[in-house]
């Protein structure tokens, strides 16, 4: 195979700390002002635009016009899946307040990567649905049996709607906190969608982490046989 030295273009980008931190940030999959990724990246305005203007030539995140503001995403869920693989080995970050320890605490338990549901609550549900023969696992994919058919029929998951999206559609993705896979993918997005809906979980402000509400602690365990309490 040809070696590709493009291939250090994008190691590089990520190997700058503001970079990171920005993307780490543009995990949560939504749409972000420069500003907005500035405070939260702790950087200075001015920082996170010229970073971000490296990112976006790199094809790694995308710019969105409306207006006179423009805002930022990640590029796809492969950027995303880079990102979180290389959480996953990169030393934890130095806790130096009770704050700090309990938003990554909140991180830990349950998050958004890129579009679908991660940290102990993702793994936890996918581990439930291979344990209830709803999900057989396959290399690097999961794989709906038809009882899974069923099951997300009853759930209100449209997994024909799901397949149309030009993505992979239920990919494995490396959780950074717990070192074990979660769902990813057309699926795992739609799965959160319905989550959301049902209002199982919140999206909570300035964080990729999710609060479980008391009726998802017993919409999971009752449906999922998922003890979250």
């Amino acid at each position: 195979m040809q070696a590709n030295p493009n291939a250090a273009i994008i190691a590089a980008l990520v190997s700058e700390a503001s970079r990171a931190a920005i993307l780490t940030v543009l995990l949560d999959g939504r749409f972000h002002a420069a500003s907005e990724l500035a405070q939260m990246a702790r950087i200075k305005p001015q920082t996170a635009s010229f970073h971000l203007a490296k990112l976006v030539e790199a094809n790694v995140v995308a710019v969105q016009k409306q207006g006179r503001h423009r805002y930022f995403a990640i590029r796809d869920q492969e950027v995303a899946r880079v990102m979180e693989s290389l959480l996953s080995i990169a030393p934890p970050v130095e806790v130096k307040s009770l704050r700090q320890s309990s938003q990554d605490e909140a991180m830990r338990y349950a998050r958004t990567c890129y579009d679908h549901l991660a940290g102990n609550v993702g793994v936890r549900l996918t581990n439930a649905l291979l344990r209830n023969g709803i999900l057989l696992e396959e290399e690097d994919r999961y794989i709906v049996t038809e009882r899974g058919e069923r099951f997300f029929a009853d759930f209100g998951v449209d997994l024909k709607q799901a397949a149309t999206k030009r993505r992979l559609f239920s990919h494995q993705c490396l959780d950074w906190s717990e070192r074990r896979h979660h769902l990813a993918g057309a699926l795992g997005n739609a799965l959160l969608e319905r989550v959301l809906e049902l209002d199982w979980v919140r999206r909570l402000p300035d964080t990729r982490a999710v609060q479980v509400t008391d009726e998802g602690k017993a919409g999971f365990e009752e449906v999922f046989s998922l003890d979250l309490n």
